[in-house]
Parts: structure tokens; sequence; C-alpha cells
């Protein structure tokens, strides 16, 4: 399939393009994976001590129990300092298409939600594909959010205001997460913030063609970041997959919590988020959904000064004190 991308915002477009960019033959899948963990996917990292400063935050690194018969997990919690009573919880779920990433590239958005919103985040350490393909991810995640929920009053959480929450692949996981809990009857959660999730292993959307070779997040990995996922599995629609690992197979969307959908009109990702928030829709469900024009996949991260990234953040924002109750 041939088609013409939606055009990236100028200003975004001047960012991508000040981006280095790899030269040299097409490396290997098991190339690409390294070079992708050993860059951080160019997102850029600060330690939690730079991220944190002088804020009113106290962090806290533990080790958890993992899925049954799994290593355990390390999570890291953030609280605003002197809390007194309750407050509501994010559990929040890291990026990088399931084969990377690790927790510490979202301490800026976690802080930055802690100290405006007073709540309590919980970030949580999974495992990766392809050395963990499916399902060790989802049921890490899924074992951290029963954790939270379990421990809720330890950690001055309310168990019934909690929030999953992630970008790019944890949005998947995110995703994921919800149904888990739907369908084990807990925990129970008050929404689902999926900030451009990765949904659909099928690749077959206009949007996942449009962006192959340009933006941030492109076709060849994204296939790659299946397959390493799933194994031949991957893409084929007679196969037996997980509607866990991969939310956009799910045929019932019903009973899942509020969700929050965001996605840029330039992102491979737009047209199973649109399609997904569409289909809870159908099935009777909450679902709020913002695709910002011309944004690329990660724009709030890569551009955090654009006018962009500060709607979205107060989208966001906005969202989460409804959902949260907040005032």
């Amino acid at each position: 399939m041939t088609v013409a991308p939606v055009p990236f915002d100028p200003a975004l477009k001047a960012i991508l393009e000040s981006m280095p960019r790899s030269e040299g033959p097409e490396p290997s899948a098991a190339e690409a994976v390294s070079m992708m963990r050993a860059t951080g996917g160019g997102m850029p990292t600060l330690s939690i001590a730079e991220v944190i400063g002088t804020r009113e935050i106290d962090v806290e690194e533990r080790t958890i129990p993992g899925p049954d018969g799994a290593p355990d997990l390390e999570i890291t919690v953030l609280r605003p300092r002197h809390l007194d009573a309750p407050v509501p919880g994010l559990y929040n779920i890291h990026g990088g298409g399931m084969i990377s990433g690790h927790r510490y590239q979202d301490t800026p958005r976690l802080a930055d939600l802690v100290e405006e919103l007073g709540v309590v985040a919980v970030n949580v350490e999974y495992r990766l594909a392809p050395e963990n393909p499916d399902p060790a991810p989802v049921e890490d995640c899924y074992a951290g959010l029963r954790w939270m929920s379990e421990n809720a009053a330890e950690l001055g959480v309310d168990p019934r205001r909690i929030v999953v929450m992630g970008g790019s692949a944890g949005g998947g996981l995110s995703a994921g997460v919800a149904l888990l809990a739907r369908d084990r009857e807990g925990p129970h959660l008050a929404g689902q913030l999926l900030l451009c999730p990765m949904l659909d292993d099928g690749n077959t959307t206009p949007a996942s063609h449009q962006y192959d070779g340009i933006g941030t997040w492109q076709r060849g990995m994204n296939l790659l970041a299946w397959r390493a996922l799933l194994g031949e599995k991957a893409g084929d629609p007679a196969a037996d997959v997980s509607i866990y690992a991969a939310p956009a197979r799910a045929t019932d969307l019903s009973g899942l919590p509020p969700a929050f959908v965001e996605a840029g009109s330039a992102e491979l990702f737009r047209d199973e988020d649109v399609e997904y928030a569409s289909r809870i829709w159908a099935a009777g469900g909450q679902a709020e959904l913002h695709i910002w024009s011309g944004g690329f996949h990660g724009f709030d991260v890569f551009a955090p000064e654009h006018e962009m990234t500060r709607a979205a953040l107060a989208a966001r924002l906005s969202w989460l004190r409804r959902v949260f109750d907040l005032g």
C-alpha cells in the first residue's frame, strides 16, 4: 500500500530533521534492538535527582513480587511529601516497543503529575522481548498493578482511584492490563490513560503504511517489535494472539474503565488508536479521544515547549481531574 503521509506540523518537522540519522546498511533485527537500547530511542534522559530537584516529592525504590514463578519486579514510587490522607494513584508503564526502554524515562512526566495533582505514582520495570516474549511483559505489569492495589494503604493511595497509564508500548500494555483486570475481576481501575498506544500487531491501517521510513517510530521498527513479542504469529489474522498482548484483537471492549486515548495525526498508531476509542464507544463505554494535528509519535517528549504539547498536557490533566474527582 502506498499512501501519502499526513504532513508534520512545520515546527515539529524541523525538530525531526535535526535528529541524528543512522547511515549505512540496514541493521539486522538483533542489531536494531541493541542500538535502540543503547541510544534510548533518542529520548532525553535525566536522573531522578535531576528531575525531582527541590520539589516536595519523596522517591522510593522497591522490589516487589512478580508473577507466579517469575522474577521479582523493580518499581519506583513517587509520593507528595507530607501525605495526610489517601490520594489517587497512577500506575505507569514505560514505552519502547516492548523491546527497549526503562521506567526512568517517564520520571519527568510522572513527577509533573505528582506535583500538579497531589497523587502517588508507581512506575514499574517489566521484562522485555525478544528475550521475554508474550506473556511476560503484560503479566509483569499486571502483577505490579495487583501489588499496588493490595498495598494501597501503605502507599497512601485510594484503591478505588487508580489509573493505569503509559505511552506507546506502555499505552498498549496499559490497555492489556485494563483488559486483564476486567477479565480477572480486579484490581479496580478508575481509568486508563493511553498515550499513542501500540495496540495492533496487524499493521494494515493507512497510518501504518504512511510512516514507513519517516517519523520517530517507523513501520519497520514496529514490525520488528511485534515479531519480537509474538514471534511468527505477529500480523497473522488467523493466529491465536492474546488480546492482552494486542488489545486491538479484543472482540469485546465492554466493561472497561474510562479511557483517554491520544495520538498525533502524523504517526503510524493514529488509525488503530481512533478505532480502539470508537469500539469502546460502540460497546457503551467511555473514551475521550485526542488526535493532535501534525503531531509525530511522542511529540510531547521531543518538543516540550511546543504549543501542541502544552495543549496535550492540559487535556490529560483535565481528564485526570475529572476521573479522580479532584474538582
